[in-house]
């Protein structure tokens, strides 16, 4: 993932951008299985913005069921081919 594959400018908020580079990260096998997605703090250093909206983008991964977070430790890739059966 890369901040260039982000536009500011786009009609597709942000947050859904960078959800959707984290999707195509783990539908390729990039981000597995119980394994941890980048904090929101790395999210902020590599796509330059705001902690909000890097949150925004766990929130709605977590709502899409692709990722489940465990406080005080982060997010985690969730298990989807259960839902699938």
């Amino acid at each position: 993932m890369a901040a260039s594959e982000i536009d500011h400018d786009a009609p597709t908020p942000v947050y859904r951008q960078i959800a959707a580079l984290i999707i195509a990260d783990i539908e390729s096998g990039l981000l597995v299985v119980n394994r941890k997605i980048p904090s929101e703090a790395a999210l902020v250093q590599r796509f330059g913005v705001a902690r909000e909206t890097a949150r925004h983008a766990v929130g709605y991964l977590r709502e899409e069921g692709y990722v489940f977070t465990v406080p005080q430790r982060g997010s985690y890739v969730a298990d989807r081919s259960a839902k699938s059966k």
